[in-house]
């Protein structure tokens, strides 16, 4: 253990623990705001008051004692928000992926997906008994090779396939063409798999995500969405089928065999939703605005082809190398500016980056003032 982490000192990729509250948030995933919003914090008590619920904790597992009345209330509020047949709430995104990949594949199925998908969906998949193979990122044609290659040689009968990628990635900010991914899929009789979780709340027409606003929703075996993002919250949830749902129940893992949330963080997620439909399309045309006044700084200051082409919150400046990478990171936060390097082995060697997250609260000079120190450091 002690040489592993001398390692990672070594290479100048070691993690610590610090807080950076005072400065100018760029660094988060709250892209509206929810999180700190004294609004839905009220919102919120006034909810635990009217439902009467005064418990701190839930007290056990979901299957044991801490199916508490605020998942009867949430989880149909899911289905409607999302379109979907039936939703399931996890503890976390990490949870939940953990939990689908982990027990829905079965020996003899096939998993294809991106090479960028989230490391829980790795993880998950990882423990599954099926076997997985990577595609190029959000490219069709190599996902078809790998499909044509691996099906072919695969031995057993009635073996499902299943196609995994997302709707917004994490570290790029991108989108795949996931009609052509869903017509793919649908004409095969393949099971499409989307993490929605960079992109509730802040795309659609009320923060449904993508596949709800390509109307995909049924040409979709799953779908991840997270809570701890736009919505300001905690918690997760896997939408699907009534089959899938009682089928995570049954042996999805991360499901059973931890406790249920709290109802206060239940309560929070409701809360958030319904508040999400009270404010309408303000807080995200806030967020479209300031992601295209970015885009426009990147091209007057001439530094655009630093950065991988996106149009969500999400903006990947690369910068070769973890320290010239920290380095500038640094010149910023001493700036005043809350943003972190991304380094291997959470991104491909060669592709450390400035992973910049913007935010509907935003102001127009922070964004024109970050754009140009960063310039000047690149």
């Amino acid at each position: 253990m002690l040489k592993v982490l001398a390692n990672r000192k070594k290479e100048d990729i070691f993690r610590s623990l610090n807080s950076l509250d005072r400065l100018i948030d760029f660094l988060s995933n709250d892209y509206l705001g929810f999180a700190t919003d004294e609004t839905l914090f009220s919102k919120t008590f006034q909810l635990l008051l009217t439902e009467g619920v005064a418990s701190n904790g839930s007290g056990g597992s979901r299957l044991l004692s801490g199916n508490h009345k605020l998942y009867k209330k949430l989880e149909p509020l899911l289905v409607d928000f999302y379109k979907s047949d039936a939703a399931l709430v996890f503890n976390s995104g990490y949870d939940a992926n953990m939990g689908l990949f982990s027990s829905v594949p079965q020996r003899g199925d096939l998993i294809f997906y991106d090479e960028y998908v989230h490391a829980s969906i790795r993880e998950g998949i990882r423990m599954s008994n099926a076997k997985a193979y990577s595609f190029l990122h959000n490219d069709l044609s190599s996902l078809k090779e790998k499909v044509d290659l691996n099906t072919a040689r695969n031995e057993h009968e009635d073996s499902a396939v299943y196609v995994v990628t997302e709707s917004v990635f994490s570290m790029d900010g991108d989108t795949p063409d996931l009609k052509v991914f869903a017509k793919f899929t649908k004409s095969n009789g393949y099971r499409l798999i989307v993490d929605e979780a960079h992109a509730v709340g802040v795309l659609g027409s009320n923060g449904e995500g993508l596949i709800p606003d390509l109307k995909l929703e049924k040409d979709v075996f799953a779908r991840t969405v997270t809570f701890g993002k736009a919505f300001g919250c905690h918690g997760a949830a896997i939408l699907g089928s009534e089959e899938l749902r009682d089928y995570l129940i049954n042996f999805a893992k991360p499901f059973i065999y931890t406790t249920a949330l709290t109802p206060h963080t239940l309560a929070t997620i409701i809360t958030a939703h319904n508040y999400m439909g009270e404010l309408g399309k303000e807080p995200k045309a806030l967020l479209s605005e300031n992601i295209v006044y970015f885009k426009e700084q990147l091209r007057s200051h001439k530094i655009e082809r630093f950065f991988i082409p996106s149009d969500t919150a999400i903006q990947g400046c690369i910068i070769s190398g973890s320290k010239k990478a920290k380095l500038v990171s640094k010149k910023l936060i001493d700036k005043g500016f809350n943003i972190k390097a991304i380094l291997s082995p959470t991104v491909p060697e060669g592709q450390e980056r400035l992973r910049i997250c913007l935010h509907s609260f935003n102001s127009k000079e922070e964004i024109g003032l970050l754009v140009k120190l960063l310039a000047s450091f690149i």
